[in-house]
């Protein structure tokens, strides 16, 4: 492994500073679980080497009457755990316990996670579903990206190399709402998503008043399936609406073939999980 300066920065301000001097010959750590294999492998040769864990504002987790607060450094475990994480935002929850191993969960983190941008990321869905946004501190100050906007392409944000995802911010998805994430993998830990989808459900007056449905693996980036939103949005959802929404969830992937599976099979993923989270979404939103 080639040697690197380690910088121990406690204030955002602090890191965007190492940041600006670096640029692209710095690296961030949070809990090191794609870093590291990283470096070991020679894929990244970073200078300089930035650890979080000594700023606060990017462990934040908390939740209040606008939503809930998503620090960067937040580990998978802490989510899978968390008071605040669970109710109306049970799916973020539940992908945070399935990311890897525990002693994995223990260390990988959000904003890992989504910064790594692999098209099978687990804590994407659930966070575009629940339409969540990006807090990203930069040298001109803080901006705040849409979820759906802050994946670029396969393993590309739209993160510069003087920026840092500070926080995710979750809205309060309101009463009568419900929501859950589930994925398809050969192996039942240790293994990455074949298809993964995450759906959210609103209730407003006895029909669905929202509906998001959020789909990883079957594109270059995590994907909203807007056909099938649309489909239920307005209307009772019935067992009917939810299996037409599932056929045009379909719609909106574009699978791939590799050696984890067939474009077919994950278009027949992409059905029958979409069925199951919505039956699900909608269980959870009339409780």
């Amino acid at each position: 492994m080639r040697r690197f300066e380690l910088a121990l920065p406690d204030s955002v301000e602090k890191c965007l500073d190492l940041l600006a001097r670096h640029k692209a010959d710095a690296a961030l750590l949070a809990g090191g679980t794609d870093l590291l294999p990283q470096l070991k492998n020679h894929l990244r040769r970073p200078a300089c080497v930035v650890d979080l864990s000594g700023v606060k504002r990017v462990h934040v987790l908390e939740a209040d009457k606008s939503g809930l607060r998503i620090g960067a450094a937040v580990t998978a475990r802490a989510l899978e755990r968390s008071h605040a994480a669970g109710g109306r935002y049970a799916a973020i929850a539940e992908s945070g316990a399935l990311v890897g191993s525990v002693q994995v969960r223990n260390l990988a983190t959000v904003g890992g996670n989504l910064c790594n941008a692999a098209p099978s990321a687990d804590m994407a869905p659930p966070l575009l579903a629940l339409e969540a946004q990006a807090v990203i501190a930069g040298p001109k100050g803080e901006r705040r990206v849409p979820l759906q906007s802050f994946f670029a392409g396969v393993r590309t944000t739209v993160l510069g190399p003087d920026e840092l995802l500070v926080e995710l911010v979750v809205p309060d998805p309101g009463a009568r709402s419900g929501g859950t994430y589930l994925r398809h993998t050969p192996r039942r830990e240790l293994d990455i998503a074949v298809v993964g989808v995450a759906s959210q459900l609103t209730l407003t007056d006895g029909v669905c008043g929202k509906a998001r449905i959020a789909l990883a693996a079957v594109a270059p980036t995590p994907v909203h399936a807007t056909a099938a939103e649309r489909a239920l949005e307005g209307k009772p959802v019935t067992p009917e609406a939810i299996e037409r929404a599932a056929e045009l969830a379909v719609e909106a992937a574009r699978p791939i073939n590799d050696q984890r599976g067939s474009a077919d099979f994950r278009r027949h993923l992409v059905r029958v999980l979409t069925r199951r989270t919505l039956t699900t979404a909608l269980a959870r939103a009339s409780a």
